[in-house]
Order: structure tokens, then sequence, then C-alpha cells
């Protein structure tokens, strides 16, 4: 059997990591991803929670597997019965380093040899210090690392605990978000709630920034002057009956309005410490369920419950449908989370039903079932 050691600190392990494993797992028989000990460099992590990661990371990867170690990595390789190590390289600065070390370890004369495996272009900038850089800024780092990752590194870094909830117009997202939000405040914890549908209003109506002027003048440029109001802001029902009247003048929107949204989202996140709630309609629409890490509640509710609470809003039967046509059904959302769940290999689905008259009492066993899940199970009274 050709065994090899890939050798890393694992502060933490990155997508730059996991691609050199991967590629190695196609040339050797068993790839050991050695978490490395250094008694004078100061971890973010713990050892403990470094091995988590990294076992999680990998379990794709079926004959990789995990292993801390301390000392010389040669004497570590020679205990395992490896008699290669694996080398990612960046750069030619990383080149000249490891030839280095590669000489540094022949001196102990284990017959202990070099493989060097050069990073892919799209992967060369990615480190663990830029990526725990982006995270304190609360710059995205879901290309940059697995989500199991992430949601250690949101909380880590960040303090942060971020779940997700998603349903169909009128299925009482906001009933639960303002559930969730009186269960978090009675134990203690710090809670806000994110709504991507009041972000893109303030986009559409309020903020005076250029680039937020820009994007108004765009969206009437594309959908036509009734969108746009006499001040310059957006008609959101006027631009509401063109879009969800078709998929593609909605895709149309979506694209417009993906920059700016993704700017206000940081904005509103910095700085804030506890239990993200992060609502929005077209999460699993959007392939935005990384923004929570794939930790997301659907809220349900029956047909009965949505029209009325539809009829509300003053919507006529017929936006009603052409509204829900635009959207996924329950069961398409259900199916498109699992996917990204899967696909992932982290993150978990919750279900609240908010029909009318509802009783409080299972949402609030789900709460405790998801703040077990993201880490956030705190006695009461205690904040983190």
């Amino acid at each position: 059997m050709k065994k090899a050691v890939y050798a890393l600190s694992g502060d933490p392990i990155h997508n730059g990591h996991l691609d050199i494993i991967r590629r190695a797992s196609r040339v050797f028989d068993e790839v050991l991803v050695a978490i490395g000990v250094n008694p004078e460099k100061k971890y973010l992590f713990s050892l403990e929670e470094r091995l988590d990661m990294a076992v999680r990371s990998v379990q794709p990867i079926p004959n990789a597997r995990v292993a801390a170690f301390q000392g010389l990595l040669v004497d570590f390789a020679y205990e395992q019965g490896v008699d290669v190590i694996i080398k990612g390289v960046r750069s030619s600065k990383d080149v000249e380093m490891e030839n280095l070390l590669h000489l540094v370890g022949e001196s102990q004369e284990l017959g202990i040899d070099t493989f060097v495996l050069f990073a892919r272009p799209h992967l060369m900038h990615v480190s663990s210090s830029a990526i725990k850089a982006l995270q304190i800024e609360e710059g995205f780092i879901h290309h940059y690392v697995p989500l199991n990752v992430k949601q250690c590194l949101d909380a880590k870094v960040s303090g942060q605990y971020l779940l997700g909830i998603t349903g169909e117009i009128g299925a009482g997202k906001s009933h639960v978000a303002a559930l969730f939000q009186d269960f978090a405040r009675r134990r203690g914890i710090p809670v806000h709630s994110l709504s991507l549908d009041d972000l893109a209003s303030q986009i559409l109506e309020e903020l005076q920034e250029p680039s937020y002027q820009q994007v108004r003048a765009e969206i009437a440029q594309a959908f036509g002057g009734s969108v746009r109001n006499p001040d310059g802001t957006i008609n959101r029902k006027n631009l509401g009956d063109i879009v969800y009247s078709d998929n593609r003048e909605l895709d149309r929107l979506n694209q417009i309005m993906e920059k700016p949204l993704m700017v206000r989202i940081r904005r509103e996140l910095r700085g804030r410490r506890g239990l993200i709630l992060i609502t929005a309609a077209l999460l699993a629409e959007s392939n935005l369920t990384h923004l929570c890490n794939n930790n997301v509640v659907l809220v349900t509710c029956d047909k009965a419950s949505q029209e009325r609470r539809l009829r509300q809003r003053g919507l006529t039967p017929a936006q009603v449908q052409r509204r829900l046509e635009t959207q996924y059904t329950e069961t398409e959302k259900r199916e498109r989370l699992l996917e990204s769940i899967r696909q992932a290999h982290h993150g978990r689905l919750w279900t609240v039903d908010s029909s009318d008259g509802a009783p409080a009492g299972p949402a609030e066993q789900v709460f405790e079932e998801a703040l077990r899940w993201i880490g956030l199970d705190l006695p009461q009274g205690k904040t983190p």
C-alpha cells in the first residue's frame, strides 16, 4: 500500500489544502492528514477544534484520515510507515522553503522523500491568514473553506451563530423570526434579525450613496419609467407587478440587486454578536444558503392561512398566483435546501408550521434543536 502524509496546522483547514489532499488521494492508497502541534505557535483554534474541522472536511475523501503530530514530521512519517511527504506550493518562495525542509528532513536519514503538488491558479491566493482577515471584516469566505469550517470561524472570530428562515410568500416567516427572537431573549442570548427583503427595500428606496442611486437608475432603465418614483426611488408595487409576472424578469432584477445586496448584508453583519436570524423568501432559489451555513428553518402553513395573509396585504388573487408561480413551492424549496446540504456535507433543515392557530411549542423545540446544532445551546442567562 502506497501511503503519504500531508502536514498542516489546519488553523483553519481550507479549500487549498483540500485540493492538495484530493489530488494526492488519486495517487496514493492512503493520505494521512497530519495536524501539527507547535508549542511556539499561537493558534486561533484548539487542537481538538482543528482536528474536528479537518475530519469533517476530508469526510468526502474516502482514503484520507486525520491525526495530530508533534516534533519532526519525518519522525512522524517514519512511525506511521509512510515514506512520502506531500507538499503543496503556491509560489517560488514556497519552492525554496520546501526544498530546504526536504534537505533538512533527508539529513535525518530515514529515507523519507518529498512529493510536490503545485497549487491550482484559482487557489494560489487562499491562505489561513487571509481567510481569518476576511472573516474579521465580515467578508464572504464560503469559496475558501467548507461550510463546517465557516461555521466555526463565524463563532470563533465574529461571535456569530447564523440561522436561516425561509418559506413561501405568506407562510409566516416574519412571525417565526419574531418567535425565535423572543425565545432567545428569554434565554439571555443576544439576537439580531436580518431580513433580506428589508435590505432590498433600503436599496430601492432609502440609501443615498452613489452606487445605490446607480442601481435604481439601472432598474428604471431595465423595467421602464413606471417603476421609478418622482424622487428617484423605486416603486416596489409597480416593479413587483412586472417581475412577478415573468421568471426571466425576476432573474434580471436579482442579477442587478446581487452586488448591492451582498454589500448591505456584510454591513449589517458587522459588529453583531450572538444569534443572527437571516430571513429570506428566496434563500434556496438564489443560492444564498451559505449565508447561514446551510442551517435553515423552512416555515410552512396551510393554504387557507396563506391566502388570508396575502389578501390582507392587498394582493389580488391574480397577483397572488403570479407571485407563487415565480417562487419555488414548499416541496421545491425543501428539495433544493436538502441538495445544498448534501453537496456541502454540512447543514441541517428544520420545519416549523406557522398556520393560523399553530401552537408555539413545536417552534420552540425546533429553536432549541437549532441552537444545539449551531453551537449556541447556552444555559439561561448566559451570553456568548
